[in-house]
């Protein structure tokens, strides 16, 4: 039998604030809600149709999501789709798929203007937990060479 792929990679922004909790044990589980458009045309013009995706990340780099994104902010998120059936509050029997996230990276700079507002995250670490730079400076290319 062959095996079987199941990857999504979206980037986007958030529609909500990062929603934090803890499983029973202890585990942190962190819900995102995230738009991604979509260009259509329609009636000979290019218009954005967006598409919402819950996305579900778990432990230390959910605290670290819950901790540094809110509404708006752009992020990447690398991770799997997965089915789950469920009871709605009348009883109903409900399905979903939601994405479960093996990484996120925060892109570009924050909504409101934080520290780290100027220049895109690729990590779900702050800055004071990062590896250090390797002595000898930085690469050849200089941050002024740089169109963007």
């Amino acid at each position: 039998m062959a095996s079987s792929i199941n990857r999504v990679v979206l980037t986007g922004n958030l529609t909500r604030d990062p929603e934090l909790r803890s499983t029973a044990s202890g585990t942190s589980v962190c819900g995102l809600r995230l738009a991604c458009n979509t260009r259509r045309r329609q009636d000979g013009e290019w218009v954005d149709k967006p598409n919402y995706f819950d996305v579900t990340v778990w432990g230390a780099q959910a605290e670290s999501c819950a901790s540094y994104l809110e509404k708006g902010r752009g992020v990447a998120v690398d991770g799997r789709l997965e089915w789950r059936e469920f009871a709605d509050r009348d009883g109903n029997r409900r399905q979903a798929v939601d994405v479960v996230a093996e990484s996120v990276q925060f892109l570009g700079g924050a909504p409101g203007g934080g520290p780290n507002g100027s220049r895109a995250r690729s990590d779900a670490r702050p800055d004071a937990e990062r590896e250090p730079a390797p002595a000898g400076g930085s690469s050849s290319a200089d941050e002024d060479d740089f169109p963007f």
